[in-house]
This record gives structure tokens, sequence and C-alpha cells, in this order.
């Protein structure tokens, strides 16, 4: 039993021996990437290294005084290896010695190659810190036709991811061995682009959604709430949805240009601020061809305004449906109004071929789809759209609910202003019915 005690305490003294001899035994020489202000290291500093272990992801290193070490995670230091070729090493992160940069904006990425279309290894936040190690050669970056300017450099995140970042929206300064922001070479910060902040925080949609909102003309074949532009700043995607056109892609930040547009990366999208509540969404197709698109801020709930106003058409038929909506013409027959929006019409031979075609039918569908001016309300109710069911042209009626009837006057000859009725032409066709 105290031979087994004895043999065990010789084991564990010289493990200790062990550990001990291997922490006091320089495995190599490694260049400090990024500084350490607690310890007074900065980047290109040569430190010895002792120990690693990929257990814990660090290595130790010793201090500047001898006697201390300290542990650093891997990714801060170069691989270990001689004195003599870790100071060669530090000859390649030399022009950027002490240089750091704060990132201007959300989304801008880091890449695998220096090329504007390699693929993405990370995405920087806006003021996040990157190490700047050293100079590339890679593809110029264009901003529509004109090269945009700066470098492409090799970066170094705070959690160890390295990639090329293009130069442009990077803000260069330099520290000091305590990690301040030191004078001589360092840029002023750039004030923070409100305008840009601004426009990214917005949905943005067709501008002919203001005409309609302040008309109160809802055009409900036209105003969608899918409609418009997302910069993809708060989504993560950027849409771009009008008739014809559905287009999306990842959010990959924003570059703004020496003319002060503002440019989608890697996007064929670019940006015009013309005020607060108005932009202009330049969208260049596969082919080339550029489109622009007129885009304001809209305060009302969309979804809500279109079925407000779906709500209002249908009731102004149901007003016509009121007390069995039979009228009787003895010049143009009988003219009958059903729930649902449908119509039956007999007896209008006066107005064949003129107005209605032979076989048109009796029944079809009623519809409103246009408005009136204001100078018409006085003389008008609206406008009603007839369709029957055996004819392709529609049929248009302002008309005016009375007291003893309906009144119809033919819109073929109204002038409009988009959809809205400004004057119902010359000499027009009136058609009165009686109730019933």
């Amino acid at each position: 039993m105290k031979f087994r005690i004895y043999r065990l305490s010789v084991i564990v003294f010289l493990a200790v021996m062990f550990f001990l001899s291997s922490c006091s035994n320089i495995t190599g020489y490694s260049v400090l990437l990024w500084g350490i202000p607690e310890h007074r290291l900065q980047d290109g500093d040569i430190v010895p290294v002792y120990i690693k272990s990929n257990i814990s992801q660090v290595y130790v290193i010793g201090l500047p005084d001898g006697s201390k070490k300290a542990e650093v995670a891997l990714w801060k230091i170069t691989e270990p290896q001689s004195k003599r070729k870790a100071s060669k090493t530090a000859q390649k992160y030399a022009e950027f010695k002490h240089q750091y940069a704060h990132v201007k904006l959300d989304g801008l990425p880091i890449r695998n190659e220096p090329v504007n279309t390699a693929k993405q290894v990370y995405r920087l936040r806006k003021n996040e810190t990157v190490k700047l190690l050293y100079k590339g050669k890679g593809q110029t970056v264009m901003v529509g036709n004109v090269p945009l300017e700066g470098d492409w450099l090799r970066v170094l995140t705070q959690d160890g991811t390295s990639g090329w970042c293009f130069s442009y929206n990077l803000q260069q300064y330099e520290t000091d061995a305590l990690g301040n922001i030191t004078g001589g070479q360092i840029q002023e910060i750039q004030e923070e682009d409100t305008v840009l902040k601004d426009m990214l925080s917005k949905r943005w949609y067709p501008d002919s959604y203001t005409a309609m909102i302040r008309s109160q003309n809802i055009d409900i074949a036209k105003m969608n709430s899918s409609y418009g532009f997302d910069t993809g700043a708060g989504s993560g995607t950027v849409t771009l949805n009008m008739p014809g056109i559905s287009e999306s892609w990842p959010y990959n930040g924003v570059t703004k240009t020496p003319e002060d547009v503002y440019q989608y990366n890697d996007i064929p999208i670019e940006i015009t601020v013309r005020n607060e509540n108005f932009i202009v969404v330049r969208y260049t197709d596969e082919s080339g061809k550029p489109q622009d698109f007129n885009m304001v801020t809209v305060e009302e709930n969309i979804d809500e305004l279109v079925s407000a106003e779906i709500k209002r058409r249908s009731d102004e038929i149901e007003r016509l449906c009121a007390n069995g909506g039979r009228f009787r013409s003895s010049n143009y027959g009988h003219l009958t109004f059903n729930e649902g929006g449908s119509f039956t019409w007999r007896g209008y031979n006066l107005l064949v071929p003129s107005l209605i075609v032979r076989n048109a039918g009796n029944e079809g569908i009623v519809s409103i789809k246009y408005f009136i001016s204001n100078p018409l309300k006085a003389s008008y109710d609206g406008i009603l759209t007839f369709k029957f069911d055996r004819m392709n042209k529609e049929l248009n009626f302002l008309y005016k609910l009375e007291e003893n009837g309906i009144r119809l006057t033919d819109a073929g000859g109204a002038v409009f202003k988009g959809l809205s009725v400004q004057n119902p032409g010359a000499s027009p066709l009136v058609l009165f019915f009686a109730g019933q």
C-alpha cells in the first residue's frame, strides 16, 4: 500500500514538473494582429508563444516584462514560428500597423476575395470596429459608370473573421498602446448620415397614392399595400414590387456616391432623395435598361383605405337596390338592380345600336370604377359601369337618384381626367326611369 502511494506521488510530481517545464519553453514567436491595451501590447508586436490550447482556443504568450504570461484568443496572433520568420511576417502588416477603422453603415460586406461579387463571409454593423491588415489588388468597384474611390483591404473583425472589405465606407484611425485614438493620421469620424438613416427607416409607396388619398378617389385596381419599395434595412431583404416588376435581394448596405445618390451594394438599385417624404428609385434590369419610380411615404394604412373604398362602392350599389331596385321607362325599358351587383335590363330597343348592340342580352354586372369631380357632385351621385353578358364594350352612365326614380346620363362623350369625370360632354343622352 505504501509503495502504491509513493508511486502515485512520483507520477504527480513528474506531471507537474513537465507542465512547468512546458510553460517555460518557448514554442515560437507570433505577430500580434489585434492590440491588447490591458497589457500595453499593440498590433505588430512580436510575442513569445508557450502553449496552444485547442480546447480553450487560446495561446499562452509572454508579456513585455518577461515575468508574466497571458492568454490570448487564437485569432489575435499569427501562427508561431521562428523569431526571424516572425519579424519577416510583421513586415507584411507594417503599412497598417496600429491602424483600425469604424464602419460607416450597416450591412457592409466582408468577402472571401477582393471582388464585389465574391462570396460574403461577414456582414458588418454600423460603427463596428475592424483591424486593417494589409492592402490587396482587386476588382474596381463601380457605382454606375464611375469607379468608387478606395482600396480593397484585408480586415479582421472582433470575432476573428477575416476577409476583404472595400475601404470607401471605412473610417480609418490609429491607436496607441492603451487603445486610445491618437492624433496625426486620424480622420474625423463622419457625422451620421441622417438623410440615409431616415430614408432606410421608412416604407415607400408609388407617388400616385398621394393623389388618390388627397382626392379620396381610391383606385382599388392600382392601390395595393404590397406595391412599393422596402429598403431592407429592417427586414434584411430589399424589395421592389410594382405592376410588372417583382424583385427582391438580400440587403448588403448602401454606399453614398459623390453625386449624393445612394447606391445599394451588389443590387441594381439606386436612390435619389428629393425630400424626407419623396425619393426616386432607379432600377436597372438585366438588359441594362434603367427605370425610375417616384416613391412617397404614406401615413394612412393602405389596406384600410382599400377596404373602405370597396365598402363605399358596395354601399352605393346597395342604395340602388333599395325598395326592390326596380325602375321603368316608357322609352328605355325596365331596369332592375339586384343585390350582389347584377342587373336586368329589358326593352331597351330604342338604344340599339347607338348604345347597346343587338343580342347583348338582358343581364350583366353593374359596378363602380370611376369618380366624378367635385363640381359635378351637385348634379350627380356618381357614375355606373354596365357590362352586358353578351356585349364586350362597357357602358358608363352618370346617375342621380331622385325622389321618383333614377336619371342616367350617357358618359360616352364625357371628359375624363384619370378616373374622374370632369365634364359630361356636349348634349349627352339622358334616360329617366321611374321607380316602381
